[in-house]
């Protein structure tokens, strides 16, 4: 995502069709624009785990 919240949060948004897993380096970026992502799309299902 190269520190991009908005591509961060698309990529979390597509690896939800892909199948497999997806990694987002460094998914905490998005608090800069949505503090409340991780939680959010952890309440549609996403399973996210952090390294």
């Amino acid at each position: 995502s190269h520190d991009d919240h908005r591509i961060a949060m698309a990529l979390a948004v597509a690896g939800l069709a892909a199948q497999g897993k997806t990694k987002i380096e460094n998914i905490a970026c998005v608090n800069k624009s949505f503090p409340e992502f991780v939680e959010a799309f952890q309440k549609l299902g996403a399973k996210i785990n952090y390294l």
